[in-house]
């Protein structure tokens, strides 16, 4: 579910009619709901614990969308973070998430990143690699501390909606082996530097059938039960996230308590606590990109282009991913949808949001919102042809604040300086 509806004609985003924020921001911009954002969180968490799962840390995957506002709207819940840099542990640490319930994973720290996360106190780092645990391990004698640690295990089990995010096969860079993850646990165990608390495993993003997640608990779970055989503790069970969400063409993903219900059976009776890594499935739906038209492009053997004020720079995934956003025009016109190719201004072939697309009429001024946008939106945006980065608006009630400003050509150009020689 998520909270932009039509109001007296009109796509809404809660109680702010987004024709306003248009207005008073300008075009393109991202547009938050945080009833949706809130909304989502609680489902999964209730659904968790309802399932008996304890009381997991939900940590959201900082990478689907790292706005400090959407990731203080979630930490006020509760909610922990799922970090891949020390950029995303200083944003974490910034909206108020509590350095325990932060998970750091990625398959490339540096030294300099794994010591501030060591220094700051992060849950867990997540090992993905016998040369990270090494370098962690080092890195944690120099500051004299034990350094929490969880291995992270590819358990060659293939998911995700597009091969650009499926991490879970063997020859995927993520995560170790699972023919060597019980030697390794066994070395951390045996390292004086090092504290193994558990597993963890991330098979893929956008996820809409349960059979694979199924197969890779039920190897984490015979992994988990070899090495507390061989006399080794295993406290924790980290789950990952990549739920599915819809987008509008596809088929709808499985439900929080089908998924909370399934890992339930699967681990009855293991007693572990278990940690989650969403990210799509509670940011997704709560986000729009809110853009307008130029002009449309006629030609003359029938070929309609619809060209918008964002571009690929702003919203990547269909270029990257061949992903689909539904495409709602914030009022819209009577008559017969026509067929229309939705592009961006930006210098590329690739700018391209989708092709013979069937939508209302549409002309120069008229706003279109791009649903399901909250996630690996803003986050993946650039300012490729030196366009200003798109801002970013969250909305509470009818109420909405600017969380990032547009910034301006000026400001763009500051960060930059000349050589000395020119």
């Amino acid at each position: 579910m998520n909270y932009f509806e039509p109001t007296d004609g009109e796509l809404a985003c809660e109680g702010v009619a987004l024709s306003a924020i248009a207005q008073a921001v300008g075009t393109p911009v991202y547009v938050y709901s945080s009833a949706t954002l809130e909304r989502h969180y609680e489902v999964l968490r209730d659904a968790l614990m309802g399932a008996g799962l304890g009381q997991p840390l939900i940590a959201f995957a900082v990478k689907a969308n790292s706005n400090v506002a959407v990731l203080k709207t979630l930490a006020r819940l509760g909610c922990g973070a799922d970090v891949v840099s020390e950029g995303e542990i200083h944003r974490a640490l910034a909206a108020g998430v509590p350095a325990g319930r932060i998970v750091y994973s990625g398959v490339g720290k540096t030294e300099a990143e794994i010591a501030f996360a060591l220094k700051a106190g992060v849950a867990e780092l997540n090992v993905e690699s016998e040369p990270e645990m090494k370098a962690i391990s080092r890195v944690a004698a120099t500051l004299g501390v034990r350094a929490t640690i969880a291995i992270r295990v590819n358990p060659d089990v293939e998911a995700g909606g597009h091969a650009k995010i499926s991490t879970g096969k063997a020859d995927s860079k993520f995560g170790v082996s699972f023919s060597e993850a019980a030697r390794l646990y066994a070395n951390a165990a045996n390292d004086a530097h090092l504290d193994p608390v558990g597993l963890a495993y991330h098979i893929g993003s956008q996820i809409i059938d349960l059979a694979p997640m199924e197969a890779a608990c039920v190897k984490m779970r015979g992994l988990v039960e070899q090495l507390r055989a061989e006399g080794l503790s295993v406290r924790r069970l980290d789950l990952g996230g990549g739920l599915g969400v819809p987008y509008f063409n596809q088929p709808d993903p499985p439900g929080v308590e089908p998924y909370a219900a399934m890992i339930a059976r699967v681990m009855k009776g293991l007693e572990i606590e278990f940690a989650f890594e969403p990210g799509r499935m509670i940011c997704a739906n709560a986000g729009v990109l809110l853009a307008r038209v130029i002009h449309v492009h006629r030609r003359p053997e029938g070929r309609n282009f619809a060209v918008l004020d964002a571009a690929m720079n702003d919203l990547i995934r269909p270029a990257m991913y061949d992903a689909y956003h539904d495409i709602r025009p914030v009022r819209p016109r009577p008559g017969a949808p026509e067929l229309y190719d939705v592009v961006g201004p930006v210098c590329e072939s690739g700018d391209t949001f989708t092709r013979d697309r069937l939508l209302p009429p549409l002309e120069a001024g008229d706003l279109v919102a791009f649903m399901t946008a909250g996630a690996y939106g803003a986050a993946m945006a650039s300012e490729y042809n030196t366009r200003p980065l798109v801002p970013e608006v969250l909305v509470k009630g009818d109420q909405y604040a600017v969380v990032r400003p547009r910034p301006t050509y000026e400001s763009i150009l500051a960060a930059e300086r000349p050589a000395p020689w020119l």
